[in-house]
């Protein structure tokens, strides 16, 4: 059932049937021709045609047991107010833009700049990371020091121990043995060193069992001089590991060590 507005001009209800594309057992339903009201419209009328057009709500019935609604869109519905998000320098409309940029950019500036100091520090953080995983690990660090009891090792022998895959040895040196090497004259020496350069302690003497001609292991309180002698090239060392007849260029090495106590050396 239709009802139009008592205006002039026509209003005609439509309807259309729109097939589900199922197959039909019973006869189609017939659609009835819906009557169309005409309303009086003439030159003589003072409505104008703005006001033939429906301005609330309306409904169209049509078809058997069917029921179609047409809502007509409102025209009250409000733009939303973001003024709670903006700025207040911003909501004044005859404000330039240019003139609360300061303020504005002081917020940026802020902003920028807390990012960027928390971008560094974490970028350090990973590099930081990323280098200590390339470090040596807790039991490549255990075996990077020793410790030995000095007094284990009598005056006048050499102990030999394992440090890093070296041979370690470690010389208690009698009071002969020290003054002998105190007195001898460096500038006679092939690799010039003073026997105090070589020791923290006089009478021990650390140093590791490797020659420097081509890496063999010397034989201790052996040689020419009293020392270490390497039988492979012939190299003599004296009681300050120090080259003095042989093939090899330089003196024995002497590792990094410190005693922290009377009768402990630590070496590494």
């Amino acid at each position: 059932m239709l009802k139009p507005p008592a205006v002039s001009g026509y209003f005609r209800a439509v309807s259309q049937v729109v097939t589900n594309q199922l197959a039909i057992t019973t006869p189609g339903t017939v659609v009835p021709k819906k009557a169309v009201s005409k309303i009086p419209f003439g030159a003589s009328s003072a409505l104008s045609l703005s006001r033939t057009l429906p301005d609330a709500d309306f409904s169209v019935s049509s078809g058997p047991a069917v029921s179609t609604q047409i809502r007509w869109a409102h025209t009250d519905i409000s733009v939303p107010n973001f003024d709670n998000y903006r700025k207040s320098s911003t909501k004044d409309p005859n404000i330039r833009n240019s003139d609360t940029e300061d303020s504005r950019k002081n917020f940026t500036y802020l902003i920028a700049g807390g990012l960027g100091a928390s971008s560094a520090y974490a970028a350090k953080n990973v590099i930081t990371f990323f280098i200590q995983s390339m470090s040596a690990s807790a039991d490549v660090l255990a075996l990077a020091k020793i410790e030995i009891k000095l007094a284990d090792i009598p005056e006048g022998k050499s102990v030999t121990f394992k440090w890093r895959g070296k041979p370690l040895f470690i010389r208690h040196r009698s009071a002969d043995e020290i003054a002998k090497e105190q007195a001898v004259a460096v500038s006679s020496l092939r690799d010039p060193q003073h026997d105090n350069e070589r020791t923290q302690r006089p009478e021990w003497l650390v140093v590791l069992g490797v020659c420097t001609h081509l890496g063999c292991v010397p034989i201790a309180n052996s040689g020419d001089y009293g020392g270490y002698y390497c039988p492979c090239h012939g190299s003599h060392y004296d009681a300050s590991g120090r080259i003095r007849k042989g093939p090899a260029p330089l003196n024995l090495e002497v590792p990094p060590h410190n005693f922290p106590s009377d009768d402990v050396v630590i070496v590494g």
